[in-house]
Order: structure tokens, then sequence, then C-alpha cells
């Protein structure tokens, strides 16, 4: 097997064994969190934790996303760069305080102001640690890390939601106090004090580091409009109580998004150590993206055809209606995780305009299509809305990657298996005679396209289990 592939499917293996598990234990706490909130409660708790989600990269100047690219790189001082980058992370934390005030304006979201800057700050130093780590080959530890942030989290709902009865303040307060303790335990166990130096502090590395992170951050706030704006106008439009149903039926397409959000740390890690030579690094992810396509559509099938389980399993019985939105919903994640591995490409030629425009593309359709649907059709109008941007977002980035990065896109599978999805979410939703055997049938025949795929995958994974890592 390729080197490369080797190595990536080693981080993979590590990733999945650290994030993925933490992700889905997390993913299991849905019973209690529906036990112990009202449908309204779940929203407004949702809705906080969103809005400091899109706070994050503003405060941080989105320099974690440029201290992983540079100190992956083969090349250049990576304790320079994460001093330079430390340095402008407490530059955006000081404009944040000051400006956090201004919060207060928004009325649904005075109260609690000092959780959501608590999450804000405590969730940038944490990202900046473990992404570093993580960029200098600490891959193991980083792994681990994510599975004491969950196991702290889950502690910390049981104590405030449970123990103290805290409901909304206890939902979000688990998360700050989780990444605060997982942060002081990463600065202890690698020892990052003395990767940062005052000395190696360097106006050239931040102008660099800011040069590279900037455009993200405009992209984040698109792409969290894309994926977030219509939980606040199902709630303005609708109603809290449809909100937050709709925010619980998000829940089930994560399975897929923990997946592949777990392979695209170890993707990234390995494109950007690849990307020096333009052949090799097309072929690499030619071969990577024919696996990626094949898991994420058996992957979004399996979850169509089993949302209604899914939710008499997860939720509460006054919340079993979500269902409604998840096939939607899935399909729409699908194309979210191309989305995302099309953004690597960017981020390794390090051209994020690109990615700036595109996801700009995405959010101003979502827009549109939110505030003609919504209100028509309620948060089902605002799950099409939010499938419909994210594959106008890809078909943009398809049609431009040639640009950066040439390899086989697969087009024919991608669009045959999204005719297959899209008539699945049909059947859900219509549920005509015999509903039940064509959602099978439709499952067989996605699994059936990417058989080739996913079998010279897993006979790959016994060489890797072989292998031995240097970290």
């Amino acid at each position: 097997m390729d080197a490369r592939l080797k190595r990536l499917v080693g981080n993979t293996l590590i990733f999945t064994a650290g994030k993925f598990i933490s992700k889905l234990l997390v993913f299991f706490m849905m019973p209690l969190y529906t036990a112990c909130l009202s449908e309204a409660q779940y929203s407004t708790a949702d809705l906080i934790t969103q809005l400091a989600n899109l706070l994050i990269p503003l405060a941080c100047l989105g320099i974690s996303e440029g201290i992983f690219r540079n100190a992956a790189a083969k090349q250049g001082d990576k304790e320079a760069f994460f001093s330079s980058g430390v340095a402008l992370l407490g530059l955006g934390t000081l404009g944040f305080l000051l400006l956090s005030p201004l919060l207060l304006l928004l009325e649904y979201f005075a109260p609690y102001l000092w959780l959501i800057v608590l999450f804000v700050l405590c969730a940038n130093f944490h990202s900046v640690c473990s992404q570093y780590i993580c960029a200098i080959g600490k891959t193991k530890i980083f792994a681990l890390q994510g599975i004491v942030n969950t196991a702290l989290n889950i502690g910390f709902n049981l104590l405030f939601l449970l123990g103290f009865g805290m409901k909304i303040e206890g939902y979000v307060l688990s998360v700050v106090c989780a990444d605060l303790v997982t942060t002081l335990a990463l600065i202890a166990l690698c020892r990052l004090w003395r990767a940062f130096s005052v000395k190696k502090i360097s106006g050239t590395l931040m102008k660099e580091l800011l040069r590279f992170s900037l455009p993200l951050i405009p992209t984040t706030v698109f792409w969290w409009i894309t994926g977030v704006s219509d939980r606040y106008l199902v709630a303005r439009m609708r109603s809290d109580t449809e909100n937050g149903l709709y925010a619980a039926a998000y829940k089930i397409p994560t399975l897929l998004t923990y997946m592949v959000s777990v392979f695209n740390e170890a993707w990234r890690l390995s494109a950007v150590r690849e990307s020096d030579d333009p052949k090799a690094c097309a072929d690499f992810f030619s071969q990577v993206f024919r696996y990626y396509v094949a898991v994420v559509f058996v992957g979004g099938a399996f979850l169509i055809a089993f949302a209604k389980v899914c939710s008499v399993i997860l939720f509460a019985d006054s919340y079993y209606e979500a269902w409604l939105y998840v096939p939607i919903l899935v399909i729409a994640t699908v194309f979210t995780s191309f989305d995302s591995f099309l953004a690597t490409a960017y981020f390794t030629k390090k051209k994020t305009m690109a990615s700036f425009y595109t996801s700009m593309a995405g959010a101003v359709l979502n827009i549109v299509l939110n505030l003609i649907w919504i209100p028509v059709w309620g948060a089902v109008g605002a799950s099409l809305a939010t499938f419909a941007s994210y594959f106008t977002v890809f078909v943009l980035r398809a049609a431009t990657m040639h640009y950066f990065i040439r390899f086989n896109m697969q087009i024919p599978k991608i669009a045959l298996n999204t005719l297959l999805l899209g008539g699945m979410v049909v059947i859900m939703m219509i549920e005509p005679p015999l509903w039940v055997l064509w959602i099978g049938i439709c499952t067989a025949v996605v699994a059936a396209c990417n058989v080739p795929a996913l079998l010279s995958m897993l006979k790959a994974l016994p060489e890797m289990a072989k292998m031995r890592f240097k970290r």
C-alpha cells in the first residue's frame, strides 16, 4: 500500500479511537437532554451554543487553523508559529471581551451573556492547544484528549442537569468546564509553556498567519449561516417548540458528520504534508476521494433508512416527530461532507479566498430559501434550504477544483447515489404502500454501487493495524 495512504489510515484509526468514540458518547446523551429539557428549553440551549460557535472564530481571528496549517508543514519553525499564534489569540480575546457587552442588544441572549463569553474563551484556548499538538505529530495525545474532554462533558452534564437541575445553564456550562479542564491538562501534559516564547513572536509570522486565517473567518460565518441560521429563523417565524424538534433532528445526521470529521482531521494532516508534488497530490486525492464517496453515501443511506428507529431510541416521546426532518438533513449532511473534503484542497494550497466565495454563495442562497420556504413548510422548508445550499456549494467547488488540484471527482457515481438517496427521502416522507420494502431495496442498491471501493478500503485495514507510528 502507498505509504501516504498507510499514514492517512493510521491517523484515521487513531482519531477514530478518540474523537469518534468521544462524539458518539455525547450523541447518546440525547435521551438525557430530551428528558431533562423541554422542546423550548432545548431550543434555547442549542441556539446559545450555536451563537457561541459563530463567535469563536471571530474572537480568535481564526488563528487555530493558521497554527495547524503552518505547524503541520514539513518546513518552518513550529514553535515560532505557535508563539505568534498565541499572541494573536490574546489580542483577539481582548477585543472580544471589550466588545462582548454588545451582545446585550440581543434581548433573547442577554440573560446568558456570561455563558456565551465563557464558552467562546474556553473553546478557543482548547482549540489552539489541541490543534497544535495534532500538527506536530502527537496524534495519540490528540485522540486521548478528545476522550477526556467527552468524559468530562458527560460528567458535568450529569452533575449540572441531574444533580443541580440547572437546565439551560447546565447544558452549556458542562461544555465550558470540560474545555477548560482539558486545556489545562494539555498544557501540563505536553508542556506547552515551553513551546511558547516571547522571543519567538514575530510580526512577519503574525502577518502570514493572518493572511491565511482571516479569509477563513467570513468563510466560517457563511458556513454557520448555511448550517445554523435556519434554527433561529424557525424559532422566530414558527416557534421554539418546532425549533426544538428541528434541533433534535439534527443530532441523527451528526453521526455521519462525526465519522467524516474524524477522517478529515487525519486527511487534512496528510494532505498538507503531501502537497509539494502536484501530480502525486492529485493521485492521492483521487484515491482517497473514491473511498470517501463510498463511505459517505452508504452511511447516509442507512441513516435515512433507520431515521424512525433512531428517533425512538434517542428521543423522548414528545420529540418523536423530529424524525420527519431527518431524511432531508441526512442528504444535506452528505453534501456537507463533500464540501469539507473539497475545502481541504483550498486549505492545502493556501487558497482560502476560494473557500470564502463558494461558502458565501451557499449562505446567501440559504437565507433566501429559508425566508421563502419556512413560512410555508416550517422546519421541512428549512431542511430543504439547507440541502439546496450545501449542494450548490458542492457544484461550485467541483466546477472550479481543477484550478487547484486535478483529481477524479467520481461525478457519475455521485450523481447515481444522489438520485437513490433522493428517492429514499421521498419514500420516507410520503410512505407509499410497501415503503419499507422500497427503502430496503434502495439501501441495498446504494451499498452495491459502493462495494468495490469499500472492499478495497477494508483490505487495507489489516495491513494498517501492523504499522507502528513514531510520534
